[in-house]
C-alpha cells in the first residue's frame, strides 16, 4: 500500500499558488497491480489557460529577481527534495512501477538538476565587444525568453521536470508543467515541495490530466501566445505534432525524443565489463529509458563468450516483482500496451529466425520476462523500432565498418554505446556514431553536469549542463552609441 506523509500526496492540479479542482477526476493505477493508487483532478483546456495566464503574470515579477535571490529558492526546493526522498521514492515506485532502489537513484538524480541550476542561475554571463567604432559600445545581455510550456513523460516522472524547471526557473522563466497521465503525483509533490521552499505563485504551476484530456491541453501550452517557449520529453511521432502548433507562434522549441541506442562490443573489449554495462543500461527501468540500449552489435570473435557471461548474470542478477519488495530489480512495464509491444518485437524476431535463449514470455498484467535474443537481423522490429522494455537482441557482426553501418541506420540518434580497449578504434568509433551521448566502455551517463541531447529525429537543443540553460534564454544585442570617445 502506498504510504506516504499527508502534505505529499496531491490530487488537485496547482496553479497560480493554489491547489484547484477541476470537473472530474481520472484515476492513478499502480502498474505492478493494476489497482487504483489515487484518482487526480483532470484538469482541461480552461485550466491550462489559468496556468499559462497565471505564469505570464509571475514572470514579470520573477524576472526582476536577482540571480542570487533565484539562486537561494532553488537551493531550498533542492534541499527539500533531499528531506523527503524516502516519500518521493515511493511515489515513483507506485505510480510508475519501478524498483525503490532506482526510484531513490531518481530522486537523488533529480534533486541534482535543482543544486545545479541553483548554482548556474548565477552564471549567465552576457558580453562587451570590441566596437569597430570608437564613438559606441556593444553589450550582449542574456534575458529569460518568458513564460515555459513543460511537458513531461512517465518513466522519470521526477527528474524529468526539474531537468527542465531547473534551468527554466534559473533563467528567469515562469513555467507550467504537465506531468504524464500515469505518473502525476510526482509532479504534485514538487509543487508542494516548491512552495515549501518559497518559490512565488504562478513561477511553478502544475496542470495534470487524463489520456483524453491530453490532446487539448497539450494544444493550449504549444499555441497559446503567452508561451514563448515549450520542453517536450517524449515520442519522436508527439514531438512532430507539438512541433506543428509550435510553429504558428514560432515558440522556441526543446525536443528530448526517441531513441534506439546501439551497444557495440568489440573483439578487444573486457567481457565482462562489456557485460556489466550491457545489465545496467538495458534493464534500468525494466528497459523504460530513453537513453536505454536497443540494438546490441556483438563482434563474432567474442560473440559466444558474451552470449554465455551475459546469460549467467541475467540469471544471477535479475528478480520480476512489485517496485516495493526489497530484492525486485525488475518490475513491470508502464502498461499492457507497452508489455505487448514487446511480445509483439519478440515473435516477429522469431518469426524471422531469432532464438530465444532467455525469457519470452509475458507475465501477468504488464509484467514482462527479461528477454535475450540471439542470431537476430537487421530485418526484424525489434532493430527498426524503440522496445522500451526489457528485450536485449544481439547481432554478430565482422567488421568495424559494418557495426557502423548498421548503428547509423536509424532515423533518430540519442546515445550510443561502444566496449573496445583500442584507443584508435574508440577514437574512430565515437566520432562515426550519429549520436548526441556516446559511453565509451561504460553503460551509465546521465548527470546534470554533462549536457543531453540528441540528434537526427532524436530532438531539438539539450538539456543539463552549462548548455541547458541557454534554452530559456535569448540573447539582446545593445549598441549603445554618441559616445564622447
Amino acid at each position: 500500500i502506498l504510504d506516504v506523509s499527508a502534505p505529499l500526496l496531491r490530487t488537485q492540479g496547482y496553479v497560480d499558488g493554489r491547489w484547484v479542482s477541476a470537473a472530474s477526476v481520472f484515476p492513478v493505477l499502480d502498474p505492478a497491480t493494476g489497482k487504483e493508487i489515487a484518482r487526480v483532478s483532470d484538469c482541461g483546456p480552461a485550466e491550462a489557460k489559468q496556468a499559462v495566464d497565471a505564469a505570464y503574470k509571475a514572470f514579470h515579477s520573477w524576472k526582476q529577481c536577482t540571480a542570487k535571490e533565484r539562486s537561494i529558492l532553488l537551493r531550498k526546493w533542492f534541499d527539500l527534495l533531499t528531506l523527503h526522498k524516502e516519500d518521493l521514492a515511493k511515489l515513483i515506485t507506485f505510480e510508475s512501477g519501478k524498483p525503490m532502489r532506482e526510484s531513490l537513484a531518481e530522486i537523488t538524480y533529480s534533486a541534482s538538476f535543482l543544486e545545479w541550476f541553483s548554482e548556474e542561475a548565477r552564471r549567465v554571463y552576457g558580453d562587451i565587444v570590441p566596437s569597430p567604432a570608437k564613438d559606441r559600445k556593444i553589450l550582449l545581455l542574456k534575458q529569460p525568453a518568458g513564460v515555459a510550456s513543460i511537458i513531461t513523460p512517465w518513466n522519470f516522472p521526477s527528474a524529468m521536470i526539474t531537468r527542465k524547471v531547473g534551468a527554466a526557473l534559473a533563467a528567469g522563466c515562469t513555467v507550467v508543467v504537465k506531468p504524464a497521465e500515469d505518473t502525476p503525483l510526482s509532479a504534485l509533490a514538487l509543487a508542494e515541495l516548491a512552495e515549501q521552499a518559497g518559490i512565488p505563485a504562478g513561477v511553478f504551476n502544475v496542470v495534470p490530466c487524463s489520456r483524453e484530456k491530453t490532446p487539448a491541453v497539450g494544444e493550449v501550452l504549444c499555441t497559446d501566445p503567452l508561451v514563448a517557449k515549450i520542453s517536450f520529453t517524449g515520442s519522436t511521432t508527439t514531438g512532430k505534432l507539438l512541433l506543428k502548433m509550435a510553429a504558428d507562434t514560432v515558440k522556441k522549441a526543446t525536443m528530448e525524443l526517441g531513441g534506439h541506442a546501439p551497444f557495440i562490443v568489440f573483439d578487444s573489449a573486457d567481457v565482462d565489463k562489456a557485460v556489466a554495462g550491457a545489465m545496467a543500461s538495458k534493464f534500468r527501468n525494466s528497459g523504460q529509458t530513453c537513453v536505454c540500449s536497443n540494438r546490441f552489435l556483438v563482434q563474432s570473435g567474442i560473440h559466444d563468450r558474451f552470449m554465455e557471461k551475459l546469460g549467467k548474470a541475467m540469471d544471477a542478477e535479475l528478480r520480476v516483482g512489485h517496485g516495493s519488495e526489497p530484492d525486485t530489480t525488475q518490475g513491470p512495464l508502464i502498461n499492457t500496451r507497452a508489455a505487448e509491444k514487446v511480445v509483439q518485437q519478440v515473435s516477429d524476431a522469431v518469426s524471422r529466425g531469432a532464438k530465444v535463449l532467455k525469457g519470452g514470455k509475458r507475465l501477468d498484467g504488464s509484467f514482462m520476462e527479461p528477454t535475450l535474443l540471439a542470431n537476430v537481423t537487421t530485418d526484424m522490429l525489434c532493430m527498426k523500432e524503440e522496445t522500451f522494455g526489457p528485450l536485449l537482441p544481439v547481432i554478430r557482426f565482422n567488421t568495424e565498418e559494418e557495426a557502423l553501418a548498421i548503428a547509423n541506420a536509424s532515423n533518430v540518434g540519442l546515445a550510443g554505446y561502444c566496449y573496445s580497449q583500442d584507443v584508435s578504434q574508440i577514437w574512430r568509433v565515437m566520432e562515426a556514431l550519429e549520436v548526441g551521448i556516446v559511453g565509451v566502455n561504460e553503460g551509465l551517463l546521465s548527470t546534470p553536469e554533462a549536457m543531453f541531447g540528441g540528434v537526427k529525429q532524436s530532438g531539438l537543443g539539450c538539456e543539463g549542463s552549462k548548455y541547458g540553460i541557454k534554452e530559456y534564454l535569448e540573447v539582446k544585442y545593445v549598441c549603445f552609441g554618441g559616445l564622447k570617445p
